[in-house]
């Protein structure tokens, strides 16, 4: 399999960035180690909710609260599990609309318990 091209990936950066439309209103801008985030107003560096992250071969789509929220993990597709390659770091080389369409909803789910634990 060929590696994605450089529009390859910005396509895929572009379509897991929209997936954060909703949420740039109600949280704030962020960083980590120099990366942009998104987190709630006031949050410390390391309490940040989500982020993009393209790299050379795949753009990574970072979502902290499912890192310690059993039933978000245990609610992935078999296909959106696979993509999860850290504790909270899913991993696209193209767009596949129906994984990202389902980490939307994820990312919907994981904000109602973000935002209430603050």
């Amino acid at each position: 399999m060929a590696a994605p091209t450089a529009e390859e990936l910005a396509a895929v950066e572009a379509r897991l960035s929209r997936i954060l439309d909703p949420y740039r209103t109600r949280l704030e801008a962020g960083t980590i180690y120099g990366i942009p985030t998104l987190r709630r107003r006031g949050a410390k560096a390391h309490d940040w909710f989500a982020f993009v992250k393209p790299a050379s071969k795949h753009v990574s789509f970072y979502l902290l609260p499912i890192a310690d929220d059993t039933a978000l993990r245990e609610g992935l597709s078999p296909g959106l599990r696979k993509r999860l390659t850290g504790k909270a770091v899913f991993t696209f080389s193209a767009v596949d609309e129906t994984q990202i369409e389902e980490l939307e909803a994820v990312v919907a789910r994981a904000y109602e318990g973000y935002a209430a634990a603050g």
